[in-house]
């Protein structure tokens, strides 16, 4: 390996979900391992990659809005020799990127990853090899490291599976991702026990569908086997279940988390619309009865248990009933958070050319309904949590020293709120937990006080 391009100064730059984070951190420990220098200053950097998302129109904006901005510090300009473009949006338009960016250098598909620091060499061993396209079919674990460097400190994402073969109408994930691959447990222990030893106690599973974890591999669900297995490298471990489907929400995986205290009493699951004729017609396999049953089951058997989802408006032949049937299902579940989204019509998917198309205006006013529907369920439930008490983690404290930030239980990071834990004279460690005492609230926001402070 040449002494001259190994000491290169690498910047990445990741967009979208936790899972392409996880993917660059993988790659930044590829990167470490063949001696690059990584830096976190974009205009220090030789070499810039940018991992992208490809999901929806607005992700793919801001990744090209993102690779625009990064080619500004390519020489003659800035220091950068080269810009590679990695993950989703390259998997689905390589060819239309390097003939319409020609700022970019190279592009890695989702498949690649692992050749980064290969694709870098081969860069400068040839420079007449610029907009070297490198995608092949999607669907691979061969980049996930069990050992990967770890860009946060007081929780871990871990990549239980990749790919997708729910063939949603609306979803391209299956064509960018590939199908449904499950990584085999001893990796996944292996990871496990890596984060656990690194000081993290959070471990928040991820895939596109946790629930069939498993199916693929082992020829059933396989979800609660391994969450137990993870609880049992130590009892310090907390379990955190993102992107889970109703449909796999089995009674022994109701029941693991109910009677494991390792595992936190929430649920991320995205049940995108609750009218039976727009359900069927994204090919989602739940129906509004179903989606009933399963929550009433789980919040009988776990009465604390917080439920996330993720709903989409806006998707085509969405009637003004079927609209009015989400809302009141909404109503009625109350679920405890909720995101909410705006069907993107997407290139080679079902409903890409779907008839009656819902125009922009009525699909933000619905989308604004529905998240002021949200809202006032978010402040009562919210209110309701004042005066209690919660184990609450915490993960920074703010610039001028007024606050901590941290979460509970009932908050995983990024896409939920925060609890604020006024300072006191009592300092607080980054990664530790503490009883905190709910004092003030709103639709978006917890306040509290570390529960020795507010009893005094």
């Amino acid at each position: 390996m040449s002494k001259t391009i190994s000491k290169k100064k690498v910047s990445l730059i990741t967009l979208g979900c936790s899972k392409n984070l996880v993917d660059a951190e993988c790659m930044i420990t590829i990167l470490s391992e063949s001696d690059f220098e990584l830096t976190d200053q974009t205009s220090e950097a030789e070499i810039i990659v940018v991992n992208t998302c490809g999901f929806i129109e607005s992700a793919k904006q801001e990744a090209i809005d993102t690779i625009l901005s990064c080619a500004d510090y390519k020489k003659p300009y800035g220091k950068a020799e080269f810009l590679i473009v990695t993950g989703c949006l390259p998997q689905r338009y390589a060819t239309e990127i390097l003939s319409e960016l020609p700022e970019v250098d190279a592009v890695l598909g989702t498949a690649h990853y692992v050749d980064i620091a290969s694709i870098i060499h081969s860069l400068f061993d040839n420079r007449e090899q610029a907009n070297k396209k490198v995608v092949s079919s999607a669907g691979s674990l061969n980049h996930l490291r069990t050992d990967r460097y770890l860009s946060t400190t007081t929780y871990a994402w871990l990549k239980i599976a990749e790919g997708c073969s729910n063939n949603c109408a609306y979803c391209a994930i299956p064509m960018i991702r590939g199908p449904f691959i499950s990584r085999p447990i001893e990796s996944i222990l292996e990871e496990a026990t890596h984060i656990y030893r690194s000081g993290i106690r959070e471990i928040i599973l991820a895939a596109q569908d946790t629930t069939d974890y498993g199916i693929d591999l082992y020829g059933t669900r396989s979800l609660p086997l391994l969450l137990r297995q993870i609880c049992k490298i130590s009892p310090d471990i907390r379990v955190r279940i993102m992107y889970a489907y109703m449909n796999g929400i089995t009674d022994e995986l109701i029941e693991e988390i109910a009677s494991n205290p390792q595992i936190y009493n929430y649920l991320d699951i995205p049940i995108q619309h609750a009218d039976d004729d727009v359900l069927s017609r994204m090919n989602r396999s739940d129906t509004v009865d179903y989606i009933d049953l399963k929550i009433s089951n789980l919040r009988n058997r776990i009465p604390d248990i917080v439920l996330r989802t993720t709903v989409m408006v806006g998707f085509p032949g969405e009637t003004d009933c079927s609209f009015n049937n989400l809302i009141r299902q909404l109503s009625a579940w109350r679920f405890d958070r909720l995101g909410c989204f705006i069907f993107s019509p997407e290139e080679n998917t079902v409903a890409y050319s779907m008839q009656n198309p819902i125009d922009s205006d009525t699909s933000a006013s619905r989308y604004d309904e529905v998240m002021t529907l949200q809202q006032g369920i978010s402040l009562q439930i919210n209110l309701e949590r004042v005066g209690k008490v919660y184990d609450v983690t915490i993960d920074s404290i703010s610039e001028d020293g007024i606050f901590y930030k941290g979460r509970s239980y009932a908050e995983a990071p990024d896409v939920d709120p925060v609890i604020y834990v006024l300072a006191t004279e009592e300092e607080l460690c980054i990664g530790n937990s503490y009883p905190v005492r709910i004092v003030e609230a709103d639709a978006y926001q917890l306040t509290g006080v570390t529960h020795n402070e507010s009893t005094q």
